[in-house]
């Protein structure tokens, strides 16, 4: 035993790493950017797809550029345009009802 009281290295990591519950690993696995950039990386994947790597990204580039996934500019767009739609259809039941109240009080 060693003097912490732990035991030797060999006999802890022989009790304590299990075998057969860790994924396969691929060392060469291979990166693939929308961009066309492709590299090498260690994963749990053989081959990866990304949107956004550091070969395109404004943060390593040093250049502005707007990243919008997915069109998530344009649907939000969709989204208020809709509500300002709605907004106005309410109002103009509204109006409606308010004409007919005061008509029908009106008789």
């Amino acid at each position: 035993m060693a003097p912490s009281g732990r035991g030797c290295a060999v006999c802890y990591n022989r009790r304590a790493v299990k075998n057969k519950i860790h994924p396969k690993w691929y060392p060469e696995a291979k990166v693939s950017c929308a961009c066309g950039s492709t590299f090498t990386t260690g994963s749990t994947l053989p081959t990866i797809s990304v949107e956004i790597c550091s070969a395109c990204h404004p943060l390593f580039t040093g250049q502005q550029k707007f990243i919008d996934t997915a069109g998530r500019v344009d649907k939000f767009n969709q989204r208020v345009a809709l509500a300002d739609k709605k907004k106005a259809e309410a109002k103009a039941r509204k109006q409606k009802k308010d004409a007919d109240e005061a008509a029908a009080a009106a008789v």
